[in-house]
């Protein structure tokens, strides 16, 4: 025994070369394992959002539907509105207007 209060681990010149391979195949498990789970997260990760995008793109879709209906409800209400017979209407029932006489109307050139 040797007194001086250092204790020899391994005496074999070899055996130090084992632990280093057993470290290294035990970093290159852990990266590729590391490698694996974020690639497998990554995967998860854009399909949710895939998912995701779609669901606006159909709310999207929805919406415009609805916006055009209301436009073309709105298209209609002016074309009723600017119509020359329901002027003609509202300006003799409501504001007792009559149409003019011919020697009334100035033709401007």
């Amino acid at each position: 025994m040797n007194r001086g209060g250092d204790r020899i681990l391994w005496t074999e010149k070899g055996s130090g070369g084992k632990a280093t391979a057993k470290s290294r195949l035990l970093l290159f498990f852990a990266l590729f394992m590391f490698w694996l789970i974020g690639g497998s997260l990554f995967y998860v990760w854009s399909r949710i959002q895939v998912i995701q995008l779609g669901y606006e793109i159909s709310s999207a879709l929805k919406e415009e539907r609805t916006l055009n209906g209301g436009n073309k409800k709105l298209r209609l209400e002016i074309a009723t509105l600017k119509s020359y017979a329901r002027i003609e209407k509202v300006a003799a029932e409501e504001l007792g207007m009559a149409k003019p006489r011919p020697d009334q109307v100035i033709v401007i050139r």
